[in-house]
């Protein structure tokens, strides 16, 4: 096979020929540069008669374009350049919680050109959720000025078990949400593809793409909100399990995973609110190291060291990401994981807190759109 990933097949199909060809021309332009014909023919292995073919393909179909020729270039005609247009279609990423929504628009190489938050009522039925999800993604693509028929994948993360059609077969801190078909819901605003996830699977996507876990083969996301939630990558993939149910294992009370705000905060969780707020002071006085805050931000870490111990030897992870509404305390709480999470373990994996923030379920949300839109893009049969 030559080395840029161009395949040479002597009789059979020559439309799958021709796909090999354009997949590998593509890929080889969105790795990024403006090369020329006969550097793009070198990289991929091709003959230059067929490059200028293919190239010519991609472009009518919008994929890439010619750029302008340098200044200063020499003497002569400029060799042509090509480069992969990122603007050619775009991603949407949802994040859909009890409390708001946060939506991110990217280009097809992954940057963010445009994004919008808003405020939720925990008490909200799902058509008057779902109907302030639609008005948020209005106001979104209004703001970047993308029209709706310009996505060519959209991706939603919620909390709870997301089962393979996209439903929202178990959730416990959205009220009404469980059994809502989420993805045939919001399928009903685009005409592109329409996906769902758990949000802890989205965030460990995230993190692994632009985060504390970039490129790490084995990791797991820790998602330490409401409940605590785990994604989990195995080999370099998303592990979801036969039902989506993969890193549930905060259903097991004694594991501590379950109910950590209301740990935390000492207020349940109920229909009226779940004590986010003063979650979030707690939190606030850990940070300035008020020695209350600081003794209840250390009791949730032994608390919740219990579960991630089990997930750490059961799968044996490169690295452990902790991030969600309760990582806020600055370092100590990564700390104190640091501190008693190795013990209970056989190795010690690195454990690392989440430089993504509150941004990294939805921007997994848009690395799962990508994924789909290069699926198609990338196809051969």
């Amino acid at each position: 096979m030559p080395h840029g990933g161009a395949v040479r097949l002597h009789g059979g199909d020559p439309s799958v020929l021709r796909r090999l060809n354009s997949a590998a021309i593509l890929r080889a332009l969105r790795g990024g540069g403006e090369p020329t014909l006969s550097e793009l023919a070198r990289q991929v292995g091709l003959s230059r008669p067929t490059t200028e073919g293919v190239i010519g393909e991609l472009a009518e179909r919008g994929l890439v374009t010619e750029v302008a020729p340098r200044a200063g270039s020499g003497l002569g005609r400029p060799a042509r350049r090509y480069r992969f247009r990122a603007d050619a279609g775009h991603a949407l990423g949802l994040d859909i919680d009890a409390h708001r929504v946060q939506i991110f628009l990217a280009d097809l190489n992954g940057e963010v050109i445009g994004s919008h938050q808003a405020d939720l009522d925990v008490g909200w039925a799902p058509p008057e959720r779902l109907a302030a999800v639609r008005a948020a993604v209005k106001t979104c693509l209004a703001e970047t000025g993308i029209e709706r028929s310009a996505l060519w994948a959209v991706a939603a993360g919620t909390p709870g078990v997301v089962a393979p059609d996209g439903s929202v077969a178990f959730c416990t801190v959205v009220p009404g949400w469980q059994g809502v078909q989420l993805g045939r819901e919001l399928g009903r605003s685009f005409t592109c593809p329409v996906h769902v996830e758990n949000d802890a699977n989205l965030a460990a996507m995230a993190e692994r793409w632009r985060g504390n876990a970039e490129d790490a083969d084995d990791m797991i996301c820790v998602l330490a909100g409401l409940h605590t939630g785990i994604g989990v990558v195995i080999g370099g993939r998303l592990h979801r399990g036969r039902r989506g149910a993969a890193g549930e294992i905060g259903m097991l009370p004694e594991l501590g995973l379950r109910d950590t705000m209301a740990a935390l905060t000492g207020i349940p969780l109920g229909r009226s609110g779940p004590g986010v707020r003063e979650a979030a002071a707690v939190l606030d006085a850990a940070r300035h190291d008020d020695p209350e805050a600081v003794a209840l931000v250390e009791r949730l870490a032994a608390r919740m060291s219990r579960g991630i111990a089990a997930m750490a030897l059961a799968l044996d992870p490169e690295v452990i990401v902790v991030g969600g509404a309760l990582s806020r305390a600055g370092d100590r709480l990564v700390d104190e994981l640091r501190r008693r999470v190795p013990p209970l373990c056989l190795s010690t994996p690195r454990i690392e807190a989440s430089r993504l923030g509150d941004e990294a379920v939805g921007l997994g949300a848009v690395r799962l759109a990508l994924d789909r839109i290069d699926d198609n893009l990338f196809r051969i049969e």
